[in-house]
């Protein structure tokens, strides 16, 4: 098996390899707040957060993953969160339209750099949508988050654009804003959730699509371990959920638990910082 140095955990084949797009933490700092877990009172370590970044990046590659890396740019603090950049599947490219003003910027720089590396199916989003962060391909399906940050109108805009049939899920507590923060995709037909994160109608479509998903207790969701990267056999997530590692163990995953501590201080974790490029 491979070793990921200093993790502690072995590694399995992960089968094809995965591309990823990320983005340093250069400019990570906590300046507004337009989540729960964001306080512009506590003090943000930017050095140690780039420190932790790397280490995820590196555990990625050191599991056979791609890794592109966009440059940062200065007054986008959040911008390390690339997954909210994008929605890509099969080459196309459908981008976000942010909710709020302090992140609208990202949208460019994100179209910027999928022109500059090949990418010619990009589509400008009309409705607002918040890319992976709340739209995550599960097999053939799309699963879609709306209640708090991408609107309901912007579900049929993904399907049309990535032509994918849509699962729309309701999120009903706001300290799980997106959909990647209650809900993680472990491979084609798995999924790992937090019920309470959802309306009742929600819980039972999960219940019916993914009968035997893995069920995330509170704390493992509120230390975001549903924030977590699957490549169908490693799955990358925050060293705090430690239940749900036990879980993940449990059903045949290798668990790899890295601390990304000082992200979590805007509201964000392991799967933000990865855009996974479907298909590409």
């Amino acid at each position: 098996m491979n070793q990921i140095s200093d993790v502690g955990v072995a590694a399995r084949p992960g089968g094809r390899p995965r591309r990823y797009l990320m983005c340093p933490p250069a400019y990570f700092e906590v300046r507004y707040s337009i989540n729960p877990w964001m306080d512009v009172t506590k003090p943000v370590d930017t050095a140690l957060a780039v420190t932790q970044w790397e280490r995820l990046r590196d555990v990625l590659r050191a599991l056979g993953h791609h890794v592109s890396e966009m440059t940062p740019v200065q007054g986008l603090p959040d911008m390390v969160f690339t997954a909210n950049g994008a929605i890509v599947v099969d080459g196309r490219v459908l981008l976000a339209n942010f909710r709020y003003g302090e992140r609208a910027r990202e949208t460019s720089a994100h179209h910027g750099w999928f022109r500059a590396n090949g990418f010619t199916d990009i589509y400008p989003a009309r409705w607002t949508n918040e890319g992976e962060g709340d739209c995550l391909p599960a097999g053939d399906r799309l699963l879609c988050g709306t209640g708090f940050r991408t609107s309901r109108p912007a579900h049929n805009e993904i399907r049309e654009v990535l032509g994918r049939p849509v699962v729309g899920l309701t999120l009903i507590d706001p300290r799980f804003y997106h959909l990647d923060t209650a809900l993680a995709v472990l491979g084609p037909n798995d999924i790992t959730y937090y019920p309470e994160a959802f309306s009742p109608g929600s819980r039972a479509v999960l219940q019916a699509l993914y009968p035997d998903a893995i069920i995330a207790s509170a704390a493992d969701a509120e230390a975001f371990g549903l924030n977590a990267v699957s490549d169908g056999s490693n799955v990358v997530l925050p060293q705090a959920a430690t239940s749900l590692i036990s879980k993940l163990r449990a059903r045949g995953y290798t668990p790899i638990g890295v601390d990304v501590s000082e992200l979590n201080k805007a509201g964000g974790a392991v799967k933000c910082c990865v855009l996974e490029l479907h298909g590409c």
